[in-house]
């Protein structure tokens, strides 16, 4: 998935190569990862002022908040690698 985007809500696209993982923020150390990338600069929130459902972990150390479940922005994932199979 070399440099792909995902539509991560919102017309918003983060590069699919580079998450490592899609969490819930509801947990206590989600919400101190966020604190900690938020006081470092290095959260990107992409819910446009809609609840946070769902963090990516970036492989920088970034995070990015959405506004969509984790389990939409795999499927939008899966559903990309399922198209480019097809071609």
């Amino acid at each position: 998935m070399e440099g792909r985007l995902v539509n991560i809500g919102f017309g918003n696209m983060a590069n699919a190569s580079r998450i490592l993982a899609a969490v819930r923020p509801d947990a206590a150390p989600i919400k101190r990862m966020v604190q900690s990338a938020k006081d470092a600069g290095q959260c990107v929130d992409a819910t446009c002022g809609r609840k946070c459902k769902s963090v990516l972990v970036m492989d920088n150390g970034h995070l990015v908040l959405s506004a969509l479940l984790p389990e939409t922005i795999l499927g939008r994932m899966n559903q990309e690698i399922d198209n480019r199979k097809e071609i």
